[in-house]
């Protein structure tokens, strides 16, 4: 099958030399390529800027910005059967960008933001009808923000880690999440490294791919 994946942060220009971005090293990501290729699976790979070299075997599309990855994603959707987007987009970008460096002249700044692209959200819009999985990295009330998003997103199955907890999350290479289901119960997978993570999220969407008996 073709598992689609999206990894790393996207960067939002403020100016040439600046931009908005996030802590995501694109290891979780990488780790469900690596994985999906491990099971036989061709895996394009569309990641925002990280230190990882991609995983040999992928056919890999480096972006930057939350607009270049929704551009990488609409080209590559209708030839996959699986979508994992891993990828911590940036939600806000700023409404113009500098010409030239902001420089430090006043005491304050303030910064006009607009809405990026919502690639999860408009998947099925776009005509996506595969596995549709989607990522929720929350601070608090980590279930419930979860399931609401599974929902809203339109999600076959959400992956949802609370990274406010030390040593798992963010530019760790260990992860704690809870994978949830529109109706089926949700199943927790303890700390374990991402690759081990990614080898048993990939399984589970293997199974979900393969149709109920009669």
């Amino acid at each position: 099958m073709h598992f689609l994946v999206t990894a790393g942060p996207t960067r939002e220009a403020l100016d040439p030399v600046r931009y908005l971005s996030n802590r995501s090293s694109g290891k979780m990501g990488y780790a469900l390529a690596a994985a999906a290729l491990a099971a036989g699976h061709h895996v394009p790979l569309i990641s925002g800027p990280t230190a990882l070299p991609a995983p040999p075997g992928t056919t890999f599309l480096p972006v930057t910005s939350a607009a270049d990855m929704d551009h990488a994603v609409r080209a590559a959707l209708p030839t996959a059967d699986v979508a994992l987007f891993a990828a911590a987009v940036a939600d806000y970008r700023p409404r113009q960008v500098a010409s030239h460096k902001i420089k430090k002249n006043a005491p304050t700044l303030s910064l006009d933001l607009e809405r990026t692209p919502d690639i999860l959200g408009s998947a099925r819009a776009a005509g996506f009808r595969g596995l549709l999985v989607g990522f929720a990295a929350e601070t608090e009330n980590l279930l419930p923000n979860a399931r609401a998003k599974l929902l809203r997103k339109g999600c076959d199955l959400l992956v949802a880690n609370d990274v406010s907890q030390p040593e798992t999350g963010f530019d760790h290479d260990d992860n704690e999440v809870t994978l949830l289901f529109p109706n089926a119960p949700p199943r927790h997978l303890p700390r374990a490294s991402k690759q081990a993570l990614a080898e048993i999220i990939v399984g589970v969407c293997s199974q979900l791919m393969v149709p109920s008996p009669p």
